[in-house]
């Protein structure tokens, strides 16, 4: 059995369905900009010569391409965009639409422009659509059916196909910045009319925290609000026990992890092993699975240090192994030790530019036969057609370096190899040197 609400005390049906102006609305949702210029944090793009400004100054506004990280105002701008220039502000989701969704979109579109009202459609993670969906917006786009304004987080140059992006320009939006945070929670504050119960240091990590996030800085925002008691002020520690602290921005197969690991790789080869540890534990903060990690310093170590230390390869695997046997987080550490030993080692990547350089060789010469002088002769046929004649066993010459040539005849003797005056490297150069003069004193003789 159900009981009736009181007379006047339970909300009408128009309020329960939220739709009355006191129905609750997250503060991103109040403060959702409603012109161009109170949009925060892309001044490259909307300031006086941005290029979003200048094109709505020449009455022109083309197809683009939004790609940025979340919370950085992209479906703002493309709504506001539409209101500016008067088109009709369609929005759809890639993740929720297929290839029925598009066509009603598109028919709608077309019957729009023939009561002289043009269409901006605005896609929401575009790269989510497939190619044949995406090749579906060309013709539309192409003829002036709609205006399309995609979003994405992702980087566009391997997401989109090519004929889309030849008919739309990529526009970056880029993550805010502190001052950029700072202003949407001062606005945040007077629309509120209070001020956040937070210390100086407590405000500043919460912009950290908000990681250029302007949605999540004001989600984050409404929970200290929850949180406070009358007249507590919360210090930094206090802030991350009441928020649980927002974790990074960072998805392990899409841009933020290439755009890590690419950081921390290029730390490496620049040898500066504080900057490596940094990009090496931001990854490891996100999620990143330990053992990637250590495969990949196992490959900086062959690519970028090379025979400049031989060492370094044996630390990366042992690291690597240290981590199989201790997991996390004891594990890590033998990764941190092995990222600093790479980042600090002598660098040289004559073994890798050497073996590209022999492979090119090996491909463009085919098939060659190496000199007859080399060439086991298991029969008497072979003997006959003058394998092995004239071999110099090495190990019965003086110095154990008999000087013969062992490149095909047709090739000629070739230099792949050319080791820098670095670390280890420097011996092998001197060992190549003396090799030298031996086989050019045996060729005189």
């Amino acid at each position: 059995m159900t009981s009736r609400p009181k007379r006047g005390g339970g909300p009408n049906l128009f309020a329960a369905a939220g739709l009355d102006n006191d129905a609750p609305r997250p503060l991103a949702d109040k403060l959702r900009p409603q012109k161009l210029a109170d949009v925060v944090g892309q001044d490259h793009l909307l300031g006086p010569d941005g290029a979003l400004t200048r094109m709505l100054d020449s009455r022109s506004l083309g197809s683009l391409i939004f790609w940025g990280p979340p919370g950085t105002g992209k479906t703002t701008v493309a709504r506001l965009l539409a209101h500016e220039t008067s088109l009709a502000f369609v929005q759809i989701s890639a993740i929720f639409s297929g290839v029925q969704d598009l066509k009603k979109v598109f028919e709608e579109a077309r019957a729009r422009r023939e009561t002289g009202q043009g269409t901006l459609l605005f896609v929401d993670e575009i790269h989510r659509f497939n190619r044949a969906q995406q090749d579906s917006f060309l013709p539309v786009m192409e003829d002036g059916t709609i205006v399309l304004v995609g979003a994405t987080t992702e980087n566009p140059s391997f997401e989109l196909i090519a004929p889309m992006l030849s008919r739309a320009r990529v526009l970056v939006f880029k993550s805010l910045d502190a001052a950029a945070v700072e202003n949407l929670l001062t606005r945040a504050e007077e629309l509120e009319g209070r001020k956040l119960p937070l210390d100086g240091d407590a405000r500043a990590s919460l912009a950290r925290m908000a990681d250029g996030d302007g949605r999540a800085s004001l989600t984050l925002a409404e929970e200290i609000w929850r949180a406070a008691r009358p007249g507590e002020t919360f210090d930094q520690a206090a802030l991350q026990k009441v928020v649980q602290r927002r974790a990074p921005i960072y998805d392990k197969k899409q841009d933020g992890h290439y755009n890590l690991i690419s950081a921390l790789h290029k730390s490496v080869r620049g040898s500066d092993p504080d900057a490596a540890l940094y990009y090496l534990a931001r990854m490891l903060d996100a999620g990143e699975d330990p053992l990637y990690l250590a495969r990949r310093i196992v490959r900086m170590a062959i690519e970028d240090i090379g025979l400049a230390d031989p060492q370094a390869l044996v630390i990366a695997n042992a690291a690597k192994d240290a981590y199989d046997f201790l997991g996390s987080p004891e594990g890590e550490l033998a990764i941190a030790e092995a990222v600093i030993y790479v980042a600090t080692a002598p660098k040289s990547n004559a073994a890798y530019v050497a073996y590209g350089a022999a492979k090119r060789a090996a491909k463009e010469n085919g098939s060659l036969l190496p000199p007859k002088h080399i060439l086991n002769a298991p029969t008497d046929l072979m003997k006959s057609e003058g394998y092995g004649r004239g071999y110099a066993y090495d190990h019965d010459a003086e110095e154990a370096f008999s000087g013969q040539d062992y490149f095909p005849e047709e090739l000629g003797r070739q230099t792949f190899y050319d080791p820098p005056e670095r670390g280890f490297e420097r011996e092998i150069r001197k060992r190549l040197d003396y090799w030298a003069k031996l086989r050019k004193d045996k060729a005189g003789d």
